[in-house]
């Protein structure tokens, strides 16, 4: 497997992958990440509208009153969560299942999902959410908000390589997926990325972590790394909903090699790829190639 995966240089020419109501996984909130932050980091927010304010927790009634006049010192990225720094504390964003922010003119009027204005002057913040399942929240101080704690290592981090993924997982009977996805080992990574990584790396996504040797640890953690760099460089994949921060949708879903391609030839070897469910999520994978 090692010299069997073929990279798609370009988006295939097929029609994509369906598009599913997922999550936005890692690439999809960097990429929005880095849309944001060169644009509004150091604006001073005039304001917060709350249209509606019922999302997965209430958003805090006094958000207007807590950010208006404060400069925005920095958007960060933690897990699946942005973090926009401000002097008195940090706001704790997540796109949920289906959301996005997008940067409009302030006066650009609000759609049927638009439910909150993060305004910096002429132009806001604006965040869209059609099933409602993200979050907004506020943190007073420097500490990190409590829905951070416990999380494990990033996947882009210095601290993620063959030898952590290897040290982490002696003992384990887990599967290897489902380890992947465990937000309390290695954060950001979900069920797209996860299946497209393993199938890179050659590992049957069944296989227990702990049975997985360095050299295979190795392998895999490089794998991980180099999916997500490739998402970023698509822009993340479009769920559905997901947008960048400009609009644009993500194209990584056209260089998908097992994630909802089941029924279909693999790409490497023709063996349809199959689907099975673990931890009641659909798992793709070629059992040719993936050992």
């Amino acid at each position: 497997m090692l010299g069997a995966f073929r990279k798609a240089s370009k988006p295939a020419p097929a029609p994509p992958c369906p598009l599913r109501f997922v999550m936005p996984e890692l690439p999809e909130v960097e990429t929005t990440r880095r849309g944001i932050a060169p644009e509004l980091t150091g604006l001073a927010v005039t304001g917060a509208v709350i249209r509606n304010g019922r999302l997965r927790h209430p958003v805090p009634d006094d958000l207007d009153a807590t950010l208006a006049g404060q400069r925005l010192a920095a958007v960060e990225r933690r897990a699946k969560y942005l973090v926009f720094r401000f002097a008195t504390g940090s706001l704790l964003v997540h796109l949920g299942m289906s959301g996005s922010l997008r940067i409009v003119p302030t006066a650009t009027a609000p759609e049927k999902h638009d439910h909150l204005d993060l305004v910096f002057g002429p132009r806001a913040l604006r965040l869209r959410d059609p099933r409602r399942f993200g979050l907004v929240l506020w943190q007073a101080g420097e500490a990190p908000h409590p829905l951070l704690a416990g999380l494990g290592v990033e996947p882009l981090g210095e601290t993620f390589d063959g030898r952590w993924l290897y040290t982490a997982s002696r003992g384990r009977r887990t599967p290897v997926k489902l380890f992947l996805m465990d937000a309390a080992h290695v954060v950001g990574i979900g069920n797209i990325y996860a299946s497209e990584s393993l199938f890179r790396a050659g590992i049957d996504p069944t296989l227990p972590v702990g049975e997985l040797g360095l050299r295979r640890c190795t392998r895999l953690a490089a794998c991980i790394r180099e999916t997500l760099h490739d998402a970023l460089a698509a822009g993340g994949s479009t769920l559905r909903d997901f947008v960048s921060s400009n609009g644009s949708p993500g194209y990584f879903q056209q260089q998908y090699f097992a994630y909802g391609r089941d029924g279909e030839p693999c790409r490497n070897c023709g063996t349809t790829i199959r689907k099975r469910i673990m931890g009641q999520r659909a798992t793709f994978y070629c059992p040719r190639c993936q050992r």
